[in-house]
């Protein structure tokens, strides 16, 4: 008890000299005394030894410390801010330097256009499991067993039965599987392939894919649709054409080109001298594809159609590599600041 009674004694007397804050600082000095290694710790840890008869003696003495320190820890930090002038009011907790705002990705922003345009007639949002069975992403789409994309150069598989989908078309299983017609959706997504990347492809990329059925949905029905998209997303003098195709899952089938233009060099070489570029693929709903979802092709019919979002972004910016859209490059990022908006 004596030895606590002169430290007690000693810091009396240290605090009672102080006029102002130390050379260590305001910090430095409340650490020292009210930190957990402090003066104060120890002077507390020092009251076990203190007969019961003192305590409240010794007791007293330790709160009387405490408090004047906290005291003189708040008159110097009072004294160290600036009372008037152009900084009287700053804030020395904010940063130094300001935080710098984000901007959305160049996929996000044309993903999310896409979809504004089809919402705005009726078509609304369906997602899906990005692994999946082989029902949902070949048997139901009419992929024989036998087709190439079975094949471990094009799919991603996780076991025997299941693999990382190809195509959101598996989507489209799915909503027709548990809704009723009349069917009017988009599936957006990411994607996967086993393909070597290259500056035009890449093993995971994503697509929107469309579908629509309701009685008496024709082939005219489907081209308005996608005409209506040209004419929003690349402007109101866009056209579109239609070449024939094959897809296993649409019948009859077709590529959409819109029209570009050869205004400049730029546009000679992207169309390769044609005007025309290919954006997405189309086609009528196969009646097995129907068939397999539940749907009778006798009395329901419908259209579908899907697109890679890359493409179509890389038309839209004149991104010449598809790899920029999935490297994080700060420099190719911070030119897109702003574009969404």
């Amino acid at each position: 008890m004596e030895a606590l009674n002169e430290r007690i004694d000693a810091l009396e007397k240290e605090l009672a000299s102080m006029d102002s804050a130390p050379e260590g600082g305001v910090e430095s000095f409340r650490i020292s005394y009210l930190g957990k290694k402090g003066h104060l710790r120890g002077l507390y840890d020092g009251m076990r030894e203190v007969p019961n008869e003192s305590k409240r003696e010794i007791g007293q003495r330790i709160n009387a410390i405490k408090q004047q320190v906290e005291s003189l820890i708040a008159s110097w930090s009072t004294s160290e801010k600036p009372s008037s002038g152009k900084h009287a009011q700053l804030d020395m907790s904010r940063p130094g330097l300001p935080v710098g705002m984000g901007a959305r990705h160049p996929i996000s922003m044309v993903r999310d256009e896409i979809v504004s345009i089809f919402s705005r007639i009726g078509f609304s949002v369906s997602e899906g499991p990005e692994i999946e069975d082989d029902w949902h992403n070949f048997s139901a789409l009419n992929f024989p067993p036998e087709h190439p994309a079975r094949d471990m150069q094009d799919t991603f598989f996780v076991d025997g039965d299941h693999a990382l989908r190809t195509h959101t078309s598996s989507v489209q299983v799915r909503v027709m599987e548990n809704e009723r017609p009349p069917i009017r959706t988009i599936s957006p997504g990411r994607v996967f392939r086993n393909e070597a990347i290259s500056a035009r492809s890449h093993c995971i990329f994503h697509q929107i894919e469309g579908l629509y059925i309701d009685k008496g949905v024709s082939f005219a029905d489907l081209k308005q649709t996608l005409l209506y998209f040209a004419r929003e997303f690349f402007g109101p003098e866009s056209d579109i054409r239609l070449r024939p195709s094959y897809f296993p899952f649409t019948e009859p089938s077709a590529e959409v080109d819109v029209y570009w233009g050869l205004e400049t060099e730029a546009d000679y070489r992207i169309t390769k001298g044609t005007g025309w570029l290919e954006v997405m693929g189309c086609g009528m709903v196969d009646p097995a594809v129907l068939s397999n979802s539940n749907i009778d092709p006798d009395q329901y019919s419908g259209f579908a159609f899907g697109m890679g979002v890359e493409r179509i972004a890389m038309l839209r910016y004149q991104v010449p590599d598809i790899r920029l859209f999935f490297e994080n490059d700060l420099r190719f990022l911070e030119q897109f600041r702003g574009a969404g908006s």
